[in-house]
């Protein structure tokens, strides 16, 4: 989520092609996937529209069910989590859930990067040496094999921070729509990938069809729409909205399109667009109608005068693209309840933000250990989900002999770019996480053990780090401690258990980080919540 996500001021917020059945045939053999499942739920296949509804070849109305796993944009290059569960289990979580698709952001420098990080190499043990595009190409095997479509959605240029328009000055808009078209061929023959939402929220200067080619989103969306479907005619073209719309009133960022009825997307393949408006609760940004006195009787007006008109005349299907909450207070719930009757009794397509935890303003729909379920959040969706026993696909094989997690990439520090200053505060946010720089870690030796300290993400309520272990001669046990002020408990951890008392946090080898043989190096990692992340603490190692 890189739209309005928190309060005023602050910011938290070629290539080949390549068939379907190649990259199927390519990851079976390299072992990466497992194989998928014959009892699968069945895909849609390719879809169109016609008039708002979106349909199947059949012509069968359909509707987008639709959740978020972010990542991909990150500086992480991954789809987060990836350190605690395997990709299999989310994938099946998320379709017992009742998901049909899954949202998937990524950034144009995640696609050209090299590697990832973050990924634990023993429960993924076939993905955390991908390159960032195989990643992507393994996540879409394996959502096919979970009966998931994926619609790629290009949250961000770089992975720092959402930008206002759809290029920047080190990303142009030829970078842009080149990326768009690689991805197309890539993908071409796979119908898994339903669809492409072209670009994460415009706003401030993003402007409707004012004609200036430097602001007017409705124009780059035609022209990128267009290049797509040069590709890949098959594909649903997903816009999103503007921040400020042309009678001067404001909504959320790729919120407004109340001037698309008058304006629309025209594209040269004929039914393929698909408008898709953002929407949030109070808690990530008090617009002035959570104030009014009919609230939340008034949302539904609101709703329909942005973009629920498109429906309601039969122009064009909607699919809304992001909306979320913690769902603590009893305006988020009133907000909430109010927008999935709404999305029922209309029919629109949708994509809940977010499956991770770890949106800063948003939560998700498992709790910190990526694992148990948020019973009150998705007991409110269920009038719009479709709960289903999925049989499990096999899982991805694990070594049969004692695993050694391969060493991810180290992380390199990033520095997060700075909003572009506007003459209205605008809320604004990036709900994913955000690496911390730091200088190159140094090891903290103990006779027969080396320990190092590896950043990988922090967001607002926690943080993930790894320590890489090397042995000089055998160790029976090891234990590795740590100041960590503002951590409150350790969610999960793999290759060690770790407690948290006071200040300090201490971790002991287990599984299989337990005992490591002469010269052996191992990668181990935790998850912890936490007020503040340790940068780079001093590390008080012993082993025995």
């Amino acid at each position: 989520m890189s739209g309005w996500r928190a309060r005023w001021a602050t910011l938290r917020r070629s290539a080949r092609r390549v068939s379907a059945i190649t990259v199927a045939l390519v990851l079976l053999a390299s072992g990466v996937v497992a194989a998928p499942a014959a009892s699968a739920a069945t895909l849609p296949g390719w879809l169109s529209t016609r008039g708002a509804s979106i349909v199947t070849a059949s012509g069968t109305p359909y509707t987008i069910k639709a959740v978020a796993w972010f990542g991909m944009e990150t500086s992480n290059c991954a789809p987060h989590g990836l350190w605690s569960i395997s990709l299999d289990d989310g994938l099946d979580q998320i379709a017992r859930m009742g998901f049909t698709t899954i949202r998937l952001p990524f950034s144009n420098e995640c696609l050209a990067a090299k590697s990832s990080n973050s990924i634990n190499s023993y429960v993924n043990p076939q993905l955390a040496t991908l390159s960032p595009l195989k990643l992507m190409d393994a996540f879409i095997a394996r959502a096919k094999a979970h009966g998931l479509s994926v619609i790629l959605d290009r949250h961000r240029p770089d992975s720092g921070a959402q930008s206002e328009l759809w290029y920047t000055a080190q990303y142009s808009e030829k970078r842009w729509i080149d990326d768009w078209k690689m991805l197309a061929a890539r993908y071409k023959s796979d119908s898994t990938v339903i669809g492409v939402d072209l670009h994460n929220e415009p706003h401030g200067p993003a402007c409707w069809n004012c004609g200036d080619p430097k602001r007017d989103w409705r124009a780059a969306a035609t022209r990128a729409g267009n290049a797509v479907l040069a590709v890949n005619p098959k594909l649903l073209i997903i816009v999103e909205g503007v921040e400020r719309q042309n009678d001067g009133s404001s909504t959320w960022w790729g919120g407004g399109l109340k001037d698309a009825g008058a304006a629309p997307v025209s594209l040269t393949v004929k039914n393929r667009v698909v408008y898709s408006p953002h929407d949030y609760p109070a808690t990530v940004h008090q617009q002035s109608w959570f104030s009014a006195p009919n609230y939340p009787a008034n949302l539904e007006s609101l709703w329909d005068a942005n973009w629920g008109y498109l429906v309601r005349t039969n122009t064009a299907p909607v699919l809304l693209g992001e909306f979320g909450t913690k769902y603590e207070t009893a305006s988020d719930k009133a907000w909430l309840k109010s927008l999935v009757g709404y999305l029922a009794k209309t029919k629109i397509s949708y994509a809940y933000w977010s499956f991770n935890p770890n949106s800063g303003d948003t939560g998700g729909l498992v709790t910190d250990d990526w694992k148990t379920p948020q019973k009150a959040k998705l007991a409110a969706l269920a009038p719009i989900l479709t709960p289903v026993k999925t049989p499990t696909p096999s899982p991805t094989p694990k070594p049969s002999t004692t695993p050694k997690p391969t060493a991810s990439a180290t992380p390199k520090p990033s520095t997060t770019p700075k909003p572009t200053a506007s003459a209205t505060p605008k809320p604004s946010a990036s709900a994913t996480p955000k690496p911390t720089a730091s200088t190159t870690p140094k090891p903290t030796a103990s006779p027969g053990l080396a320990a190092t300290w590896i950043p990988q993400s922090v967001w607002g309520e926690g943080y993930v780090a790894e320590l890489s272990l090397t042995a000089s001669g055998a160790v029976k046990r090891w234990t590795v401690s740590f100041d960590a002020p503002g951590t409150t408990a350790v969610t999960s951890a793999w290759g060690m258990s770790c407690a948290v008392s006071g200040t300090k946090v201490t971790c002991t080898g287990s599984d299989w980080a337990a005992t490591l043989g002469a010269g052996q190096s191992v990668r181990v990692g935790l998850q912890a919540s936490a007020t503040a992340a340790p940068k780079a603490p001093k590390l008080s190692v012993s082993a025995s």
